[in-house]
């Protein structure tokens, strides 16, 4: 029985990819897996495949073991891993309790981890894995600092992971969008916050994400991006120094003076 895995999968990407599954390949069931099980049900209902709805928090240690005893007792042929659940948090560091941070660590990173390990028992040649991480994966982005790093960790394990499991035939894709509309940035911004980024160069479709996203998948590539500015500003942060990538964003955002 082939099966998808898809985090995060009650909004944003996560839900784009489950919409979408169809254009990746053939899957006899989906697992949706996030916390709110009412927005993970609408989901299956537009799939069209069966599926199997987990509403569970992956911050959650306890959900480890939640994990680890569906795949003994499923055995499942996981085809497909797409870990798009995360948040992230714009504003000062100390602007949030430990725990929010601590807890953006450990849904953005832990997770992903956890999720990859425990699942690549149940996965052979063919197989992909699929994991959201970020422009900003590329330099240290003070003001979305916790956040930056967490994408930063997600590319690195990403692309490392690729080769350790290369000769085996599954493949690793880190998509690192830009700017995107989705609910994310409901979390990441208080009204009652001082705002941080004053000003998006760009802000694209999740659809159009994901469906690069896929392509490259498909095209067994270790990293995908779209759209040129998300392009151009990743090359330009891995040749220009990062205390001037830092500086040039604090600049644009009119965040000198913050305080």
């Amino acid at each position: 029985m082939a099966v998808a895995v898809i985090t995060g999968a009650s909004s944003g990407m996560g839900r784009e990819f489950a919409l979408t599954l169809n254009s990746f390949g053939k899957f006899d069931k989906v697992w949706l897996i996030a916390r709110r099980e009412d927005r993970l049900k609408e989901v299956a209902k537009e799939i069209g495949i069966k599926t199997k709805v987990l509403a569970w928090d992956l911050s959650s240690s306890d959900t480890i073991e939640k994990y680890k005893e569906l795949l003994e007792k499923e055995k499942p042929d996981i085809k497909l891993l797409i870990n798009a659940s995360g948040f992230g948090k714009f504003c000062r560091t100390d602007e949030v309790s430990e725990q929010v941070n601590l807890n953006m660590i450990d849904l953005n990173c832990k997770a992903i981890v956890y999720m990859c390990q425990l699942s690549l028992r149940f996965m052979s040649s063919g197989s992909n894995i699929i994991n959201i991480a970020s422009v900003a994966s590329m330099q240290p982005v003070p003001y979305i600092n916790v956040y930056a790093a967490t994408k930063a960790f997600v590319l690195s394990f990403s692309r490392g992971l690729n080769r350790e499991f290369k000769a085996k035939g599954i493949t690793t894709t880190a998509v690192c969008p830009f700017w995107t509309k989705t609910e994310f940035f409901d979390r990441a911004v208080k009204d009652d916050q001082k705002a941080v980024v004053k000003k998006y160069v760009a802000m694209y479709d999740a659809k159009k994400i994901v469906k690069r996203a896929y392509r490259d998948a498909k095209r067994k590539k270790d990293v995908s991006k779209f759209g040129f500015i998300a392009r151009f500003q990743m090359l330009l942060a891995k040749i220009l120094p990062h205390s001037f990538v830092m500086s040039y964003w604090q600049h644009q955002q009119k965040l000198k003076n913050y305080k």
